[in-house]
């Protein structure tokens, strides 16, 4: 209660997700330049990066205006992935743009280039000026201009120089996205900012603001929706667009649309989400497993559900491909949890107790975390392909810890020493594993039986 509004907002924002965080950034830096709420937005704008570049809370956090890579390429961000992945349709790697730059500056528009790194170094901190404003443009058309011509010239020693076949393979997506800014802006701005349900309304509120021949075209389609997807709190309901257009849950129907686009990038962010979750486990993070599992839940029925998916399709077999990948990702890790929870519960005579290996809080706090996965499992278990593995996992968790906690409540009555100790050790971590299978209430029961046992041993010895 001690913390100021600032550290309570820093606090928060720290807690986002990465992804949350940069799209919170985008939104703040797009109300900026539209001029709507600048001085919240400037404010919590400030903070994003300041916990975004590690800086201190007292430190000053000015916007990257010197990079004019980053600068130039602006219209581009809400598309930007890390990383040299393989890209879907409405992406594009953030790879891409440092060689597309030195490529200007080195032979496609040097004195273009030179105009708009002075305009840049003479413009204000905000990074916003008419003047930064109109040599971004110029030289933004005449990226175009220059990556269309060396694209449909297919010369392949012009294209090397560019850059290597992930950067090549991104250059008609950059320059389709530079020639149309002005359409993707106004675009942009028409979209609902937060879309918690895409239902009828919002649905025709994107209709309308998709009917724009530059939009219309199948490259630039899937960036339009790609756009959408990233106000929508569920990403999956952007098929909901295409069903619509095509007046059909049929999948061929939908398939035989542009807006059939959808339903193909739906399935590819789920399945580099399950992708996600699988580095997640094997790595121990399970503090974001939870929110991912849900999204990966909802959007596996939202396809099943809303979408006449054949199992021999191409999209049927694609979804039925990642429902197996995570049931394999996650069953592997619900089976190791049992095991893990026996060799810190298990009973062992006193003369054993000094070989035993030693019970540690980081161990209690991992087996929790494991514990508290399986029941998120469980949640979830049926449209993952995971029911059978989880029920019984739980199940038998639930069995094990209730009559080996009271085993060893009961065992620290003829205990002394370090048999006694170890015992204790145990005793404890098994209340906390109550605490997640049976509530605090029954942990709380356990706690109150564990201190009776240990203080009617004591009287015991006492009256003796």
């Amino acid at each position: 209660m001690s913390q100021t509004p600032t550290e309570r907002l820093r606090d928060y924002l720290a807690q986002l997700p990465p992804r949350s965080q940069a799209l919170l950034m985008r939104e703040f830096e797009r109300a900026i330049d539209r001029g709507e709420e600048t001085t919240i937005a400037t404010f919590v704008l400030e903070q994003l990066r300041k916990i975004v570049r590690g800086a201190d809370a007292d430190d000053e956090a000015r916007p990257r205006t010197d990079n004019p890579t980053r600068s130039l390429f602006r219209p581009l961000e809400p598309f930007l992935v890390e990383g040299n992945v393989a890209v879907r349709e409405g992406q594009i790697r953030r790879a891409s743009l440092l060689p597309v730059w030195q490529w200007l500056a080195r032979e496609a528009a040097p004195d273009l280039a030179r105009q708009f790194e002075t305009a840049l170094s003479r413009g204000p901190e905000s990074g916003s000026s008419p003047e930064i404003e109109a040599a971004a443009r110029k030289l933004q058309l005449a990226t175009a201009e220059g990556l269309l011509a060396i694209v449909a010239s297919d010369d392949r020693r012009a294209l090397a120089r560019i850059g290597p076949p992930d950067v090549i393979e991104d250059l008609p997506s950059i320059a389709a996205l530079l020639q149309v800014r002005e359409a993707v802006d106004t675009f942009n701005s028409r979209v609902p900012s937060y879309m918690r349900v895409f239902n009828e309304t919002q649905i025709d509120a994107v209709i309308a603001a998709l009917n724009v021949p530059a939009l219309q075209t199948p490259q630039l389609l899937s960036f339009a929706l790609s756009l959408v997807m990233q106000r929508l709190a569920a990403p999956w309901q952007i098929i909901r667009l295409a069903i619509r257009m095509a007046a059909s849950d049929d999948e061929m129907r939908v398939a035989s649309t542009p807006y059939g686009v959808a339903v193909t990038i739906a399935l590819h962010d789920l399945y580099c989400l399950a992708a996600t979750l699988r580095v997640d486990i094997k790595r121990g993070r399970f503090g974001e497993v939870t929110e991912h599992l849900k999204t990966l839940h909802d959007g596996v029925r939202g396809l099943r559900t809303e979408l006449d998916l054949r199992n021999d399709s191409a999209w049927g077999r694609q979804l039925a491909s990642i429902r197996a990948d995570i049931s394999s990702a996650l069953q592997s890790e619900i089976d190791s949890v049992p095991g893990r929870v026996r060799r810190i519960l298990r009973q062992r005579a006193d003369k054993d107790v000094a070989a035993a290996p030693q019970i540690n809080s980081g161990d209690v706090d991992e087996t929790i975390a494991l514990i508290e996965f399986v029941a998120v499992c469980r949640t979830y278990a049926g449209e993952l392909a995971i029911n059978e593995v989880t029920m019984r996992t739980y199940s038998d968790l639930q069995h094990y810890v209730e009559q080996s906690t009271e085993a060893l409540v009961q065992s620290l009555r003829g205990s002394e020493g370090k048999a006694r100790a170890y015992r204790q050790t145990q005793v404890a971590a098994a209340i906390r594993f109550c605490d997640v299978l049976f509530g605090a209430d029954y942990a709380s029961l356990m706690s109150r039986a564990a201190e009776n046992a240990l203080t009617g041993e004591r009287k015991s010895s006492r009256t003796g």
